[in-house]
């Protein structure tokens, strides 16, 4: 089975979309037969994210903190893990992901795309990463080009990395990355 660790806010945004994109990605990916990888917690887009993969019927596999389960729950049904540090808690959810997904989120899950960024530059891991909707990581996409067109990145590092719009469009692109990768 294959894992897609996604990284979201603990916060369900201002949008009733963000809601709706975290309960289609978390649908499609136990659809898919994938094993998802999160956060832990049953606070904003990770907990639909993994209420609706656990509706499907699909396998959940948490990572928390201990600090942040009175803050941001513990979801029930899920496989958990818990850490002490919250590097240890993104050195596990990147360990036991081979792509990641990324849906809408705040301060700390640009903190988990920089750090899976940096890693990858690093050649720590040669993992996909799919930024799902478009319009909310357009910003993050025009960024990493010119960090890239002025020199302080690699430019296959954007080989890594692909925008998306709608959830199926991301998932087939990181099943093709991941296959790529497994034939490599």
């Amino acid at each position: 089975m294959r894992s897609i660790c996604v990284f979201c806010g603990t916060k369900t945004g201002g949008e009733p979309r963000y809601e709706a994109l975290a309960q289609a990605a978390g649908g499609a990916i136990a659809r898919a037969g994938m094993r998802l990888v999160y956060g832990g917690a049953t606070a904003g887009l990770m907990g639909v994210t993994a209420r609706a993969a656990l509706a499907e019927g699909g396998e959940v596999f948490g990572v928390i903190p201990e600090f942040l389960i009175p803050v941001e729950g513990r979801q029930d049904g899920v496989e958990i893990r818990v850490t002490a540090t919250m590097a240890a808690r993104k050195a596990m959810m990147v360990e036991e992901a081979d792509a990641f997904l990324i849906l809408p989120g705040g301060a700390g899950t640009l903190e988990e795309v920089f750090d899976m960024v940096m890693l990858a530059q690093l050649g720590r891991h040669a993992k996909p990463a799919a930024f799902l909707d478009s319009a909310f990581w357009g910003p993050l996409e025009t960024l990493m080009r010119h960090v890239v067109e002025t020199g302080f990145a690699d430019p296959r590092i954007l080989d890594t990395m692909s925008f998306h719009g709608g959830v199926e469009d991301a998932l087939s692109t990181l099943d093709a990355a991941m296959t790529r990768t497994a034939s490599a």
